[in-house]
């Protein structure tokens, strides 16, 4: 099989949609599949034997991390060039229509993942009058494909509810190996300044303003013997260590590769108070850790956390009911144990190699559609 993805993130970015397409492209190089990638200029040349093309683009004001990657001439010859039997659209938005496009001219069936939650972003930005117009544009880009890619349940209840068709569900794997309890370390409790008699709490992920971590602010007042740990960086950090003055609080920018794994197995608990997740990568890396969660009752997350059994949830927006839950917690070691320990099980069945298996069922329905667009000779609807 030859397939061709289309991205506005990747490496070096790190993020959820860059971990998927470097474990994608590794399982299909793996497996013997030829890969084109379309990502925007600063990726590596090539990547798990993918020669990737590079576009120009700017960063997406909402989200840095993704690119406003404006259609540019090339990447339909480069596409004939390579011959792909089908298209991969990786959370696209500006890229789109030329992706679109791209598909139509070759009457190739695309396989698109919904990664991004853009129209709820917009509300949180203070542009929640684009909501509507938001999901119309990505209704129109994803009701062109052979099938839409939910990661959770709660994202594909909406876009059903909203007009998308083709849609199933396909979730994202985690890495046990370099996600487990035995990374934990002393010695890191140490340098990020928690004595020994506290608990730390750990959160992982883009300083950003939709992620809600003003209510941590807010939860952490009053409550002793707990330090907690903001691994990443983004936008609002400068906002945040002013809201956290004062506070047993520790920002220690972002951490790749074997410090992250020992951030994640040397804290207690996992907070995560972001309630437009459409998955929640780092709750399933804190679950593969050992780690009880504590979560907003909301989005992708609802799929990853059994209540009462894996950790708790709080109501979205609420930082007494984050407060509550937090506190619950610290004064329970024996039920985070238990947590932790039942959050590693339900880790160990969600590996990327059976993640990506499903995927390839995926991309085999979406072959079916080729002799059908073949014969297509007005746009799509």
């Amino acid at each position: 099989m030859r397939v061709a993805l289309f991205t506005e993130t990747f490496l070096p970015d790190v993020n959820g949609i860059v971990t998927t397409l470097c474990r994608l492209l590794e399982h299909l190089h793996k497996e013997g599949h030829e890969t084109l990638l379309f990502a925007p200029q600063g990726a590596p040349l090539s990547y798990a034997g993918a020669q990737i093309i590079p576009l120009r683009g700017i960063p997406f004001p909402l989200y840095p991390d993704i690119r406003f990657t404006p259609p540019q001439p090339g990447m339909v010859p480069a596409l004939r060039a390579f011959g792909p039997d089908l298209l991969h659209f990786a959370g696209l938005m500006a890229l789109g229509p030329a992706a679109r496009f791209a598909a139509r001219q070759l009457r190739l069936p695309a396989v698109a993942a919904y990664h991004t939650d853009l129209p709820a972003y917009s509300v949180h930005y203070g542009l929640g009058a684009l909501r509507h117009a938001a999901y119309s544009y990505l209704r129109w880009i994803h009701n062109a494909c052979a099938v839409t890619l939910c990661p959770s349940s709660a994202t594909l209840a909406d876009l059903r509810g909203r007009g998308f068709r083709r849609l199933r569900l396909w979730g994202r794997g985690v890495d046990t190996v370099r996600f487990h309890p035995s990374h934990r370390s002393a010695a890191w409790r140490t340098a990020v300044g928690a004595r020994s008699d506290e608990r730390v709490l750990l959160y992982v992920g883009r300083l950003a303003v939709e992620k809600r971590l003003d209510l941590l602010a807010d939860a952490l007042r009053g409550l002793d013997g707990v330090r907690l740990v903001l691994v990443g960086d983004g936008p609002a950090r400068p906002m945040l260590e002013q809201r956290f003055d004062g506070l047993p609080v520790t920002f220690t920018g972002f951490l790749g590769g074997t410090d992250l794994s020992v951030a994640y197995a040397s804290s207690d608990v996992f907070v995560f108070p972001s309630d437009t997740e459409t998955f929640g990568q780092v709750v399933q890396e804190a679950m593969a850790s050992g780690l009880p969660v504590i979560a907003a009752r909301a989005g992708g997350v609802i799929d990853l956390v059994r209540e009462h059994v894996t950790g708790v949830f709080f109501n979205p927006g609420s930082a007494p009911d984050l407060r509550a839950a937090i506190a619950r917690l610290i004064a329970d070691a024996a039920l985070c144990a238990a947590f932790g320990q039942a959050g590693c099980a339900a880790a160990e069945q969600r590996s990327w190699p059976r993640v990506l298996d499903e995927l390839m069922q995926h991309y085999r329905r979406a072959l079916r559609w080729r002799p059908r667009l073949a014969s297509l000779n007005g746009a799509w609807r």
